[in-house]
């Protein structure tokens, strides 16, 4: 499969622009012209409309996409409940919310046949998904493609982040390809398969509860993933910035329409819906993934990390990391996100008399970071890719005492910072982690260490 896969990926076509009314048909003709829901859809089609929010919010805020569909999503068994595996949803409450700063390892690698959907791993989160307010933290690690079965959640959007192995998505509106320094946004509702493009023998098997496929060779997919409860992500205004900037609208990628195969339009198919925390099963006569025409502007998008133009001093000072926001998802208070995608991307560093990495801090926000690949100029060691480090709101935190060191005496000529690919996921309500992200084996107990020997060099 991951043959198939790479070449599908490899020949992918998209449609461009961030928030665009899109619109894409694999049939000519299937689209329909002047209505959006005609008497007698096209080519015997079903016309359905999915909404990503209130009919009556306003219009910059509308996401909604029209889909003509060879059966409709209504047609179905009743969905039962299954096992959660290691995915937990907001309100988090197993444990307290700690002020300590923390941080892990890599995911263990997962057990042969393990699939995206059975390989996510919750770290933490906040809020409530019932009441669409706050996010999750999860971690995947899989070895295996999704066979037969397509994953949806009705809890938020996911915005996936790759560290290690690529991914094809088969979404309900068509294929999109993410690999490590790129990042995918599947809209809340959005049905998909997640297959590997980077193994070699994840072929066959039926699936189960602990995913499907006979494992693989190879390093195992890793990557992270934000579960985003409350308004959809959007593009941070610029203000003083001006009118371009960080992440540009038409450098997202949404896909243009295509539907099962044959062979795989009518074969059972497993659907599991996440929905207020649970997981909910359903086993189709046949696949949902059978939308041949759509419109709309709530639709999965692909963005590489390495087209965000960064920003920064020329003068002096490090600026704040708000400047590096790719995504942010507003709360009811401007400027007060319920959550920021932040990525630390290559730039120069040229400020004068600048200490360069980022300075100690601490913040009314809560910041989770993970890194994709190579190091991160704030921490020398022990913050490796596919990792990741928690600071909750106030928690005093920043370069490590090498990192210190070593910035402090720098000879400060012009600096290209491009052997590393960080992101940041900061959200404005401390985040709890789970009670098997506290007691996990990866779990870093030494952190702390890492600022010992911050000696006193004051004197009177």
């Amino acid at each position: 499969m991951s043959e198939q896969a790479r070449k599908t990926a490899e020949g992918l076509e998209y449609l461009t622009g961030f928030g665009n009314e899109h619109s894409s048909e694999a049939v000519p003709g299937a689209l329909p012209l002047g209505r959006n829901s005609p008497q007698r859809a096209a080519l015997g089609l079903y016309a359905e409309q999915l909404s990503g929010s209130a009919f009556t919010e306003p219009r910059t805020h509308n996401r909604r996409s029209w889909l003509y569909r060879i059966r409709p999503s209504a047609a179905h068994p009743p969905f039962t409940r299954i096992d959660n595996g290691a995915l937990r949803t907001g309100p988090f409450t197993e444990l307290p919310a700690d002020p300590n700063r923390l941080r892990w390892n890599p995911l263990p690698d997962p057990a042969p046949g393990t699939d995206f959907l059975a390989g996510l791993w919750t770290l933490g989160g906040n809020g409530d998904a019932a009441q669409r307010t706050g996010m999750a933290i999860h971690l995947y690690a899989a070895n295996a493609s999704m066979t037969d079965r397509v994953f949806s959640s009705s809890d938020g959007e996911l915005l996936i982040v790759p560290e290690r192995g690529g991914l094809l998505l088969r979404t309900e509106l068509g294929l999109l390809a993410a690999r490590p320094g790129e990042v995918a946004l599947i809209p809340r509702g959005v049905r998909f398969r997640v297959e590997l493009l980077d193994t070699d023998t994840d072929t066959g098997g039926t699936p189960t509860g602990s995913g499907s496929g006979d494992g693989s060779d190879r390093a195992p997919a890793r990557g992270y993933v934000c579960e985003n409860y409350g308004q959809p992500f959007e593009l941070p205004n610029l203000g003083p910035i001006g009118a371009n900037g960080l992440a540009a609208a038409r450098d997202f990628r949404a896909p243009v329409a295509a539907y099962e195969t044959p062979d795989l339009l009518d074969r059972p198919t497993q659907v599991v819906n996440k929905f207020c925390g649970n997981l909910w099963s359903a086993t189709y006569d046949h696949s949902p993934l059978d939308v041949v025409a759509w419109h709309g502007t709530h639709v999965p998008y692909v963005y590489d990390l390495r087209r965000f133009n960064v920003l920064g001093s020329i003068s002096y000072d490090h600026p704040d990391p708000s400047i590096f926001t790719v995504l942010t998802s507003p709360s009811d208070t401007p400027g007060l996100a319920g959550v920021d995608f932040v990525v630390f991307a290559p730039r120069w560093l040229v400020g004068e008399d600048t200490f360069r990495p980022p300075y100690f801090h601490r913040n009314v926000m809560s910041e989770y970071m993970g890194l994709i690949e190579g190091a991160y100029d704030a921490k020398a060691e022990g913050f490796v890719p596919g990792g990741g480090s928690l600071h909750n709101m106030m928690s005093a935190h920043g370069p490590d005492r090498e990192t210190f060191d070593r910035a402090s005496a720098a000879e400060l000529q012009p600096q290209k910072i491009d052997d590393g690919l960080a992101f940041m996921f900061e959200t404005r309500w401390p985040i709890t982690a789970t009670a098997q992200a506290a007691g996990a084996e990866h779990l870093q107990r030494g952190y702390d260490d890492v600022w010992q020997g911050l000696q006193r060099h004051f004197r009177a």
